[in-house]
């Protein structure tokens, strides 16, 4: 049976069962305390702890998850994978445990031919909560299950919360038994390897406080309302019913196996840590995919480092398993083949997911060149010092800088016959875990209690009536203050003011907030920040200027005209330019991201190479057409599959309802969903003004522009720069350019003079320099302050050029100058000194030492600094005491 197969058996299930169907959540979620969905019942919180009215009493899903906290067991058990996929029933208010068990149990045993997943009922097994006598009873008298197959657990395993004050409850967990070749028997409580967890009943009942932990926390009370939270496993159920080990060899993962198996010509089951590799390479390709039909991209923070961790890890086993070549456009391709069933998004946008996959993995091809070579000259300078191992400072920068793996640095050490220093590197690894757990810690100690938005969410959604009005009246439903419900705010206070209707536009979609007031009899409130802490509800965040605000108390949101108009500028000028791209680089040149504010506008969009100056222009010109055509701005509010069929353009990553509004700029030219705020004609915009590209990873670029009144002031103030140049070169504007190549032509010919006439002086000291050499041991040595010098090459030169003229007899040659107030020294030995003993890199080290400061270099010719000019005397002096001493 078939992954696909199995999924819609599930929801056809439940839609009989009076479901509604609901599509998967984004894998970005949108708790802030959480970079992905990494469970089911994620999408599902507001609605499990009543924050937002469920939509449906009943519902059933398939929801996509990323969890990357156990990423080195993938390919070492058969249940751990980074990407997976959860089936969950739902019930808010409805059915409870009676309900759920007999659900479970008849779609696992009945058989394929009447819809069911056709498990025999001999090998199934359950726990429940130690407590849970009427679950117990449940399945013992109802279900009719043996009392011997079913077994009581504690909290640890049996007792769901979300490890916050709030809703939890007891559960009850179906177990799959593998049979006595994958364990002993004894059911899940002896062993779970051979019995495999496949489904967790969880039945919401009680209300959770003081939270100390996993399993300590305190119940006290009851839920107004119980919920059934359900999670079956569906690639644990896949590999069960297609009578494979595991979860990589099931068909929506297994051809990727087998594509890196052809692809390193090596032997699936033949050598176990290469079956790891496979399987991590089967796991992790997937995963990438998924993550990229979802709008992440490869980057170095957040959910972009997690995704940039997977892919980096896929090319890693492929080195390991023998292939050098890129493997990314076969590897990608075949996953996106064997999931495009399930998500016919991957075939939609594969031109797109696939530049971002192949980007990456060539520009990790290059960090390995880079981080060898870093590597190779930290392991020479290892060997040169007489040292055996290789710091673990110096392994961890090369991880973390550079993106370069402990394995292969610990593979390229062994074979130069070094020794990395792995417990050191393994601390400041454990250093760098728990800082990002206490960052995630502090996200999750920083996140607002959204449950204190439950009772105005209750009351119905906040009513934004600014796309027509810029004043309306309204009515205050709530305050709160230091993030608690107050009756008031009064003079002075920050507060948040829940109203029943705005005008004010809450931060959304790439634009920021409204400025504006909200003013009533008694008190006038300045607006700082306008926020959705909860679907369907708009806060407010206001500095209480004068008087009192209560609850109840009517009041009328004034939004800051000008300020509106120059974002709706902004985000239309984001539209333009948009479709500017596309029509200059083609339909692949999607939105990644953007930010439109009163006069200025940033769009990211997917491109792998910086744009040239002409294609900039073209753009700018596009837009600005666009502009100057007068183009109509239209706004339907139209279901989601019209706006898709009308050939809307969406946001990758951005979550939409079954109900959008579509913008349109000059008809199909420009249509894109969209809950901005727009002007109602392109000529409103005024002027678009092309001030920046950039690069933002791998595979996006960044465009940004001022617009309107900015964009003029802007070109404005450029064109009087112009005229100045103008002026001060004699040059009329158009031959400026011309003047201005002519004065750096002269420059460098003048400059290229002057280092000759240097060079010549340089070379005039020279003997001069060699002459005053003194013997001191066995060493000829020149030892002087050449004072103020132009740079330390110069230093260098001359002591080069001094060593040389010294002859083959043994030679030292310590200089020192002053370069910006700075002294710095060069010491430089020919062959007969360093096989006397003199080693440069010593000696330099002595005379910064003196300096302030450090150097380094070979024995042949090292170089140094400090921060005491005043110094360097000392700092000679103490060279030529040392070799004088040997």
């Amino acid at each position: 049976m078939r992954t696909a197969e199995i999924a819609q058996r599930y929801l056809d299930f439940f839609e009989k069962k009076d479901h509604v169907i609901v599509p998967s959540a984004s894998l970005v979620s949108d708790d802030p305390s959480l970079l992905f969905t990494v469970a089911g019942m994620v999408p599902m919180i507001p609605y499990l702890t009543g924050v937002v009215p469920a939509p449906h009493p009943r519902i059933a899903d398939v929801q996509k998850c990323i969890r990357t906290n156990d990423i080195e067991e993938v390919g070492r058990t058969a249940r751990h994978g980074t990407f997976f996929q959860m089936l969950g029933n739902w019930s808010f208010g409805d059915y409870f445990k009676e309900g759920a068990i007999r659900y479970a149990w008849e779609l696992l045993t009945s058989s394929e031919a009447d819809g069911g997943l056709g498990f025999d009922e001999k090998d199934l097994w359950v726990t429940v909560f130690e407590t849970d006598d009427e679950a117990e009873s449940i399945w013992r008298d109802i279900i009719g299950l043996k009392p011997e197959r079913i077994q009581r657990l504690g909290r640890e395993d049996n007792y769901w919360n979300t490890g916050q004050p709030g809703p939890g409850g007891p559960d009850s967990e179906i177990f799959f038994d593998r049979g006595p070749a994958y364990g002993k028997d004894g059911g899940p409580a002896a062993d779970d390897t051979r019995f495999l967890e496949i489904w967790n009943l969880v039945f919401m009942q009680d209300f959770i406080d003081n939270v100390r932990g996993k399993t300590e926390f305190d119940i006290v009370g009851d839920l107004p309302m119980k919920n059934i939270d359900t999670g079956m496993g569906l690639e644990r159920v896949a590999f069960l019913k297609q009578g494979v080990e595991n979860m990589y060899e099931t068909d929506q993962v297994r051809p990727v196996l087998d594509r890196a198996i052809e692809l390193s010509g090596k032997k699936y089951g033949a050598v176990h840590e290469d079956d790891v590799r496979f399987r991590v390479v089967a796991d992790h390709v997937r995963s990438s995919l998924m993550l990229l039909s979802d709008g992440v991209r490869p980057s170095n923070e957040g959910r972009g480092y997690i995704l940039r961790r997977l892919m980096r890890r896929t090319v890693r086993a492929m080195r390991l398993l023998g292939v050098e070549d890129p493997t990314f456009p076969e590897l990608f391709a075949v996953s996106k083949d064997a999931m495009k069933s399930a998500y016919p998004v991957l075939e939609k946008d594969w031109s797109t997911l696939s530049a971002s996959a192949f980007a990456e993995e060539e520009t990790f091809r290059r960090t390995l060149v880079q981080g060898s070579t870093i590597l190779d000259l930290a392991l020479d300078e290892t060997r040169k010092a007489g040292g055996s191992t290789l710091s673990g400072s110096q392994a961890f920068l090369l991880h973390d800088t550079y993106g370069f793996p402990i394995d292969l640095t610990l593979e390229v050490a062994e074979e130069a016959g070094l020794d990395v220093d792995r417990p050191a590197f393994d601390e400041l690894m454990r250093g760098q875990r728990e800082r990002a757990k206490a960052d995630a810690r502090s996200r999750k100690r920083q996140r607002a209690d959204v449950s204190v938005y439950r009772d105005f969410r209750a009351l119905g959604e906040t009513s934004f009536v600014g796309y027509d009005d810029l004043k309306t009246e309204s009515r205050v439903l709530g305050i709160l203050v230091d993030g608690a419900p107050a009756q008031t705010a009064t003079e002075g206070q920050v507060a948040e003011v829940i109203l029943a209707e705005t005008a004010l536009y809450a931060e959304s979609g790439g634009q920021v907030a409204d400025k504006g007031t909200i003013v009533g009899a008694g008190f006038e409130l300045d607006v700082l920040d306008v926020q959705k802490p909860v679907p369907g509800l708009i806060s407010h965040t206001v500095h209480v200027d004068s008087g009192a605000v209560a609850v109840d108390d009517p009041a009328t949101t004034v939004v800051d005209a000008a300020n509106r108009h120059a974002a709706r500028q902004a985000h239309s000028a984001t539209h333009l330019v948009h479709a500017a791209l596309r029509d200059t680089l083609g339909k692949t040149a999607t939105q990644a991201g953007s930010l439109n504010r009163a006069g200025y506008m940033r769009f990211d969009f997917a491109w792998s190479q910086p744009l040239s100056a002409e294609t900039r222009t073209e753009i700018e010109d596009i837009t600005n057409r666009a502009v100057n055509d007068a183009l109509e701005v239209t706004t339907r509010v139209i279901s989601l599959d019209e706006a898709k069929e009308a050939g809307a353009m969406a946001l990758f990553g951005e979550k939409y309802g079954d109900i959008v509004r579509m913008v349109d700029i000059g008809g199909p030219w420009s249509r894109e969903l969209c809950g901005g705020t727009h002007v109602s004609s392109s000529a409103e915009i005024g002027l678009v003004s092309v001030v920046g590209e950039s690069s933002v990873g791998a595979s996006n670029r960044r465009i940004e522009a001022l617009v309107g009144q900015d964009a003029f002031r802007e070109l404005a103030a450029e064109r009087t720069v112009v005229s100045q140049l103008s002026a001060a070169l004699k040059a009329p504007r158009d031959q400026l350019s011309a003047r201005i190549e002519e004065l750096q032509a002269n420059l460098k010919a003048a400059e290229k003079r002057i280092a000759q006439f240097e060079a010549a002086e340089r070379a005039g000291r020279v003997p001069a320099l060699a002459e005053a050499a003194q013997q001191l041991g066995s060493y000829r040595v020149a030892a002087t302050s050449l004072g103020e010098v132009g740079s330390a090459d110069d230093v260098r030169t001359l002591a080069l050029s001094v060593r040389e003229r010294l002859g083959s007899d043994a030679a030292v040659v310590a200089f020192g100058g002053i370069v910006n107030s700075r002294p710095i020294v060069v010491v430089a030995t020919n062959d007969a000194a360093r096989k006397a003993g003199a080693k440069a890199g010593a000696l330099v080290r002595i005379a910064a030492g003196v300096l302030g400061g450090g150097g380094g270099g070979k024995d042949d010719v090292a170089q140094g600094g400090g921060t005491d000019a005043s110094a360097l005397d000392a700092a000679l002096a103490a060279v030529t005491m040392e070799l004088s001493a040997a």
